[in-house]
């Protein structure tokens, strides 16, 4: 079966990191960035997503996060899953500027790299920007990676020349350039193709 995060979902894992909030020892805030179609899902985009993608761009938040993780109960299931064995959803827990295998240029901490969602006591949510939300997934390239970023592009009207300028710049620090380009491109064909 395969299984996909809906938006009630998500309002679930809502209830999930508040329930983390409150039993997340330590002090100071994790900043998780909702990534992928999370943020997509979060941002009003998207009805559902496969699982919850979130980035810690701070190394020592990341490391934090795995540990409670691990003394929550929930288990690694994939490089960067976690799930409990009792629950359906699994959160992919991304650490730095790596979004799945796409290193971003800047952090998404920075002024402009996401929107706020929502804050509790220890944990901030946000959603990546969407032109780096275009790039990582225009970097995998697959069919709904196009139709989310052609998405993403009509409702957040983002500028073409903008994105391709960052989207060559991230693609010179990738080992597949070739292929991340190539993948702008059917992009390109695509949009066009749309507005005809």
């Amino acid at each position: 079966m395969d299984y996909r995060t809906n938006s009630q979902d998500l309002l679930k894992t809502l209830k999930t990191l508040e329930t983390w909030d409150s039993l997340l020892p330590g002090r100071g805030k994790l900043r998780l960035i909702a990534c992928g179609g999370t943020a997509m899902t979060l941002l009003g985009y998207k009805e559902s997503t496969k699982d919850v993608d979130l980035l810690l761009p701070e190394t020592t938040e990341h490391g934090r996060l795995i540990s409670f993780l691990r003394q929550a109960g929930y288990e690694p299931i994939t490089s960067y899953g976690w799930k409990r064995p009792d629950e359906v959803i699994l959160f992919d827990i991304y650490e730095g500027n790596r979004v799945y295998s796409t290193e971003l240029l800047s952090s998404p901490l920075e002024e402009g790299g996401h929107r706020k969602i929502c804050e509790w006591n220890k944990i901030y949510l946000g959603a990546l920007n969407p032109m780096d939300l275009i790039i990582s997934k225009m970097f995998r390239g697959d069919e709904v990676d196009i139709q989310d970023s052609l998405l993403l592009m009509e409702k957040e009207r983002v500028n073409l020349k903008r994105l391709e300028t960052r989207y060559r710049a991230t693609a010179k620090y990738d080992v597949g350039e070739e292929k991340v380009l190539r993948n702008f491109e059917r992009l390109r064909k695509r949009l066009k193709k749309d507005n005809q």
